[in-house]
């Protein structure tokens, strides 16, 4: 089939046959929004990856059972931001339990077809009387123009919502994706990202639209970092309702993809552009790798690297840097063939330093969307990863997280 697509303004609700609401249960000292209800007007598949963090939190549990004993359907996800929920033992495993309880009960639903999802503070319990009174006000205000309410309640630390939309045209019937997300800090997914949540309605096959989440994520999810911290919490959930009538098969999957990694690179980009104390987006390209796994790897050594990411702030050119991390990456690499470029300005080429080009380098870091390249000069694999750039604000945000 043919296939097209435009990106739209909006988020989790411009599919057809999604609401959401967001409010504030008083869970944030702030009193700013903290509760966020997504809810599907028909059964949808549910397909979902989760941090491979051992220390897992407690909704990540729930949400895992319930898609297993669901078969990977879901009517809703709650969320709730202020309180990871995180290293809180039973009673927090208890708490995640009874948030989808209570979130069945007025969906209507069986309890195994809500997900659930937290956000914030580690170790800290989750006031559920705050939930419980906050859910029935959240589920009045659910519509389907209350996609940035949601999408500004489940964030933390984040400087702005993120949320990203595409239309996809396939066979001449239209279909819509949507999403939104938070993460600030903790960001070095390993199977996801903090919190992200994809809406569709298409109608996918489980099978095929956990292959799509899985590739869409790889691409944007797990090719962004912030801090190298991969948090407790991290879970990527995607919904697919069917609502637009429109089927997606192995002849329309690839442009299904096209679609869902359009809508996931935007939210992983505001992911990397929100980042705690970011002034730069960075993109970070890795060529002549022996493979691509190890691209991905140097690549994300290099996005990574304190000493990289504070030079970029400082709008340093030092590419000594860029290859002392390619060196140290455990990953194939011959100096004499290597090259570093930063914007389109070469500072580094086949053993050679070109340090004449500075200044233009450093004019060019002057900028907010910024690139370095770094090819390895072993092969001809690459690999792109997005990064921000290391600021003393972040240093301040973490220092008084808690206090």
């Amino acid at each position: 089939m043919a296939a097209t697509s435009t990106i739209l303004q909006g988020g989790v609700t411009t599919p057809r046959g999604f609401r959401a609401a967001g409010i504030s249960a008083g869970i944030k000292a702030s009193g700013g929004l903290d509760l966020a209800l997504l809810v599907s007007d028909a059964p949808a598949r549910a397909a979902a990856v989760f941090t491979t963090n051992l220390a897992v939190a407690a909704p990540v549990i729930v949400s895992r059972e319930h898609l297993a004993r669901s078969g990977g359907t879901a009517r809703a996800i709650i969320v709730n931001s202020g309180c990871a929920n995180a290293c809180t033992g039973d009673e927090g495993l208890q708490v995640a339990r009874d948030m989808a309880a209570e979130t069945a009960r007025l969906v209507g639903c069986p309890v195994e077809q809500v997900l659930v999802a937290s956000t914030g503070v580690i170790g800290v319990a989750l006031p559920i009387a705050k939930i419980r009174i906050g859910l029935p006000i959240a589920f009045s205000a659910m519509g389907a123009g209350q996609g940035a309410q949601a999408a500004k309640a489940i964030m933390t630390t984040d400087p702005f919502p993120k949320e990203s939309a595409a239309q996809i045209a396939i066979g001449g019937h239209d279909v819509a994706i949507g999403g939104m997300a938070k993460g600030s800090g903790m960001i070095e997914p390993m199977l996801a990202t903090m919190l992200a949540f994809v809406t569709t309605d298409a109608a996918v096959p489980s099978p095929l639209l956990s292959r799509a989440l899985r590739a869409a994520v790889d691409d944007t999810f797990n090719a962004i970092t912030v801090d190298g911290e991969c948090s407790t919490n991290d879970c990527v959930m995607l919904l697919a309702n069917g609502a637009s009538g429109v089927a997606v098969d192995e002849t329309s999957y690839d442009a299904f993809v096209a679609g869902l990694t359009a809508v996931c690179r935007e939210l992983a980009l505001g992911i990397v552009r929100g980042g705690e104390g970011a002034t730069k987006l960075v993109t970070v390209h890795v060529t002549g790798a022996a493979s691509s796994d190890e691209a991905r790897k140097c690549a994300k050594a290099i996005a990574n690297s304190p000493l990289v990411k504070t030079a970029i702030h400082g709008g340093d050119p030092n590419w000594g840097r860029l290859i002392a991390v390619a060196g140290r990456a455990g990953v194939a690499f011959e100096l004499a063939r290597a090259a570093v470029v930063i914007g389109t300005t070469v500072l580094f080429e086949d053993g050679r330093p070109h340090d004449e080009n500075a200044p233009q380098a450093a004019e060019y870091l002057k900028g907010t969307d910024l690139s370095v390249s770094v090819d390895l000069g072993a092969g001809r694999a690459s690999s792109t990863v997005w990064t921000c750039d290391l600021s003393a604000e972040y240093v301040r945000i973490n220092a008084d997280y808690r206090t």
